[in-house]
């Protein structure tokens, strides 16, 4: 359990600039205690102890604001920024160094029983307000967009973006200035926009038009 803590608190230092010292992550950030208090808890539902695991998952969302349901698998480096409003449901697995920011929601869509929350690879960043629904699969160092809908299983190196979800960036294509590779981006606040590109689109077509009808115009007066 030591050795768990001393990797997570690690995993903080690499992705947050903002903490400054081992007692200040070790006291102030609810992403660290709640994955302790999750780790408890898993423990518990796996031997059986399912209210207890309830209750105690129950009391890190009081406290942290994060709701992990006890029966989530997490694997190693899962960094959870700021965290408040996170929703992470039953039978949702995360794979390594995984980065989740504040409101992120993995969740199922209706009442099937069995495999009814994500999987989520390895080296993942899903951005605030983002929301991973159903029993789909997330590949590998892909990258969600802050407000984004997912649905659909999305392929390794990609990233995806608006509502619902849809793949703009695929196998190191630039993100920016940033390449999509085996490190982890999170330079989330860098991402394209289809929807903007798509009326840039169209607002050229329309001045094309319009500059073509003042030239047909101009010819009648002549």
């Amino acid at each position: 359990m030591l050795s768990r803590i001393k990797k997570d608190i690690k995993v903080i230092f690499e992705r947050d600039p903002a903490a400054k010292s081992m007692l200040e992550v070790i006291l102030t950030y609810p992403g660290l205690h709640a994955l302790i208090l999750h780790r408890l808890a898993h423990k518990l539902y796996n031997k059986g102890f399912t209210t207890l695991a309830r209750i105690i998952s129950q009391f890190n969302r009081a406290v942290t604001g994060i709701e992990i349901h006890p029966g989530a698998k997490i694997g190693e480096g899962l960094f959870i920024d700021h965290g408040m409003g996170v929703v992470i449901g039953e039978t949702t697995e995360i794979g390594d160094n995984v980065t989740i920011y504040q409101g992120v929601t993995l969740g199922g869509t209706g009442k099937e029983k069995g495999k009814r929350h994500p999987t989520i690879g390895n080296n993942v960043v899903i951005s605030t307000g983002a929301k991973v629904l159903g029993s789909i699969t997330i590949g590998n160092n892909v990258k969600i967009g802050a407000g984004s809908v997912v649905l659909k299983n999305v392929p390794d190196n990609c990233t995806v973006v608006g509502v619902p979800g849809r793949v703009v960036i695929k196998d190191g294509k630039k993100v920016g200035d940033a390449k999509i590779n085996s490190e982890i981006d999170l330079q989330h606040n860098k991402l394209p926009d289809p929807v903007a590109d798509m009326m840039l689109c169209l607002q050229r077509r329309i001045d094309r038009l319009e500059g073509r009808i003042q030239e047909l115009e101009a010819d009648k007066v002549d």
